[in-house]
Parts: C-alpha cells; structure tokens; sequence
C-alpha cells in the first residue's frame, strides 16, 4: 500500500538525520510528561520505503535494541536491548523510526497500565481515567497524536480494550502472523504483537509490513497466498449479551442499526462455550506465565538483591523486591494449576474448553463473514474507590479473551463519545481475514475527527 497523503508534510519537514534529531528534543518534554517515553535518538530507519521517516512508539515489552526493556518492573528497570524484535526490524526497513518505548500493566498483566511499577500512564480524554491496559501507553500515544501508530502486545485483549478507552483503532492478528520474536514472554500461546493507530490506511499498512513467516519464531506462519475474500453480506451477533454499561449498551444497539443500514445481514449467533472465557483464559495464562517468568530470578540480569546469604534466598529476594503484586498473585496461581493432582482437574480441562471455543467460531464463521461484540463492558474506569476492582476488570475481559483463546483476528472500532468518553466495538473474523476486517471497517465510516480529545495535537506532522 502506498503512504497515506496526509503524512507528505513529515516527509518533507523530516528528510534528514539532524532535522530529526531536533524534531525529537522539541518534543521530547511533551513525551515525557504525558507517558513514560524512553527516547534515544540514534535508532533510525531507512531513508526510503513505504514508511518512510514516519514516527512510531513500541511497548516496552517489546525489544528494540539499545532501549531500555522494562517490562513495566522493577526486576527489569536497567534492562538495555541487545537486540531488536522481528516486527520492529520490519518496520525500520520499511523507514520507520522508532521514538520511544511506551508505559504498560508490568509484564503485561492488567486492564489499566495501573499495575505498572515505574509510573502512572492517563487517559488522554480524561487524566483521572485509566488508559486501559496492558498496553496503555501505546494507545495513549496514538490518541494524543504524539505518533501516527505504536505496537502493543495483546494476550487477552491488550490492544482492543487500551484503543478502546482511548479511542483509536487496535488490531489483534491471527496468531502466528506476526512473529513473536522480541516480545518478552508471557503466555505464549495467546499472546501477539498488535497495532494500534488513528487510521485504518495505517492500520493495514503497518500489518502488511509486519506479517509474514519469521525463521526465529517457530510458532510463526506464512499467509495463506489465497487470503479469505474481504467482502461481508453477513455479521452475526450473540444472542444474548448482558451486564453492559448504558454507555456500551446504547453503544452497541446503535452499531447494529448501523450495520443493517449498510445492507449487511444481521444473524444472531450462540457459542455456549463462551460462558467459561475467563475461566479458561486465566488459567492457561497464568500456567504460562508461571514458567516464562521463572527465568527473572537475578542471576544473570535484571534486579538482584542485597540479601546473598544463599543461592535461595539471593533468587527468594530478588524476586519479591522485583515483582508487584499482580505479577505475584498470577505465578501463584499458575504454580498452583500446574501442580501434580491440579493438572487434571484445571489446566487440561481448560484446554479442552479453549478447544471448545475455536470450535464454536468455526461453526459460526460458517454462517457469517464477521461477528460483532463490544470491546469492553464499560467505557473506561475512573481510578479509586467505586471504580472496577480487579477482580471485576479481569471478568470482563470475556469479549476479548476469547479470540486469544480461539487464535482468531479480532480489530477495535471506534465508535462515538458519550459523556466525554470514547465507545467501541469489536469486529471478529476467521483465521487470516483481516482485510475483511479493514475493508468493514471503512464502510462502517467512523468519523475520526470527531475522536480527538482536548489538547490533541499531531506534533510529528509539522
């Protein structure tokens, strides 16, 4: 795909290494007060490419080498890159140059970037509102206007619940279509590198770029050469969708109408086992993440306590000092499934509804070309008291935990603002079919200057 037209003034004010250079310090304060930016002005891309001298942000679960990797934790806060992810190098060869690292929920676990232990990422549309998470920075990034598009990862809805608070477009890709190499592990059979932007032009021409078999991920896949046809006669719904916010609800019966007013089918859809999404979902994902982070103990990098009066208490005390306690609470009860006598009777038979799951999206993609649901069951949440526990933020991951679970493509739309924040809904489609998704998404028309909060200011462009 070609550059979209609109980005010929940064081609033009940006076209050499200095001229960027000074474009970066003059934003460099704005960066840092709103996000958790790590700039370093020595990455850049090539001079030439679709992506030409464009800029762009990447979550810092995420390596580009020579920035800091922090994971959002202190186990890992002076952690520098030796290395750079596969979907980076991509885009950088493409012309895009990385400008900073953006703030995330540590390790990636949480519905808020709330949970990360460095510093507080806000809501563009309203400061006392989260951003969403876990990759909140990035989408505030976007929704701001400091960057045109940044990368997230989403492993249970990480990309699509953040653009959603936010406002912006966020795509979670079929697994294994973007590979994984350089994204810090943390359930590693759900989770994907996603993208998020203002544009869907954008959206899809930074998916094209990333996309593609990658010899470092084993777990990566070539696209198929005949992609599934982009047109949609059919979208179906669930039959039945309760506890959604009168925001969401209002939200989500006005995007059906919509829908229809397009001459699209409506059908209405049952997948029974969708009832056990976030049971399953945090099982297998706290299983994994008990094992990827087993690595994290401050031997050969990241913190390491004071107290060395063994080899078992040197790793005990790294490891509480390092870690908050969202990512305590998640190894525990990973551990916890994956003990001898608990396999049975929670991992495995979580697996089997995982299977059930995909197989329910199968049916249903049978009968439709797209389904429809929203992001989240709320626009985003205020913090304090009276707001979403994080008990009741883990519930409602059902919509979005289901593509990880099932591996299927899945895109955030935006949608309206109501009460001075953003509405979403969320398109899901079969295996490989994300330019179904793009191409709806266009005939779907959303007004994206009317998704600009107070203080939005694309500063890259000028």
């Amino acid at each position: 795909m070609t550059l979209l037209k609109s980005w010929d003034r940064v081609l033009a004010d940006v076209q050499s290494r200095t001229e960027y250079q000074n474009y970066v310090t003059a934003w460099e304060s704005k960066i840092r007060s709103m996000l958790t930016f790590d700039l370093n002005r020595d990455r850049f891309g090539a001079q030439d490419g679709p992506l030409a001298n464009i800029p762009f942000a990447v979550k810092d679960n995420i390596a580009v080498r020579d920035f800091n990797l922090t994971c959002g934790s202190r186990i890992l806060e002076n952690l520098v890159s030796p290395y750079t992810a596969t979907a980076v190098e991509r885009l950088q060869a493409a012309g895009a140059r990385v400008v900073g690292k953006t703030n995330l929920d540590e390790f990636g676990m949480g519905s808020s970037t709330d949970n990360s232990a460095l510093a507080q990422t806000n809501n563009p549309w309203n400061v006392n509102a989260v951003p969403g998470g876990s990759s909140g920075g990035s989408a505030a990034a976007v929704a701001a206007g400091l960057v045109p598009f940044a990368l997230g990862s989403d492993t249970g809805g990480s990309v699509r619940q953040p653009a959603a608070f936010c406002g912006c477009f966020g795509l979670k890709p079929t697994y294994g279509t973007v590979s994984r190499f350089g994204l810090v592990a943390y359930a590693s059979s759900l989770e994907v590198i996603g993208v998020l932007s203002r544009g869907v032009d954008t959206l899809e021409t930074v998916y094209d770029i990333i996309a593609g078999r990658d010899d470092r991920d084993q777990s990566s896949v070539a696209r198929p050469q005949n992609s599934p046809a982009r047109g949609t006669a059919r979208v179906g719904i669930l039959r039945q969708i309760a506890e959604l916010s009168p925001a969401i609800d209002a939200a989500y019966r006005e995007t059906i109408e919509k829908v229809k007013s397009l001459g699209v089918e409506i059908v209405e859809i049952d997948i029974p086992a969708l009832e056990y999404v976030v049971p399953a979902y945090y099982t297998i994902a706290t299983a994994e993440a008990s094992a990827n982070l087993a690595r994290y103990t401050g031997i050969r990098y990241g913190h390491r306590t004071s107290d060395d009066s063994s080899m078992e208490q040197m790793v005990a005390a790294s490891r509480n000092e390092g870690f908050g306690d969202e990512v305590k609470l998640r190894i525990l009860l990973g551990t916890y499934v994956l003990r001898s006598g608990f396999q049975d009777q929670y991992y495995i038979r979580a697996q089997k509804i995982r299977t059930a799951i995909r197989n329910g999206f199968d049916a249903a993609f049978g009968q439709v070309d797209l389904m429809l649901t929203p992001v989240f069951p709320t626009q985003a949440f205020l913090r304090g008291e009276g707001e979403l526990t994080p008990f009741q933020q883990k519930l409602a991951d059902k919509f979005t935990a289901a593509a990880n679970l099932a591996g299927i493509p899945a895109l955030t739309v935006p949608i309206g603002v109501t009460d001075g924040l953003p509405t979403a809904m969320q398109l899901l489609a079969p295996d490989f079919a994300e330019h179904r998704m793009f191409d709806f998404a266009r005939r779907m028309g959303v007004d994206m200057a009317a998704m600009t909060p107070d203080g939005f200011d694309e500063g890259w462009r000028k």
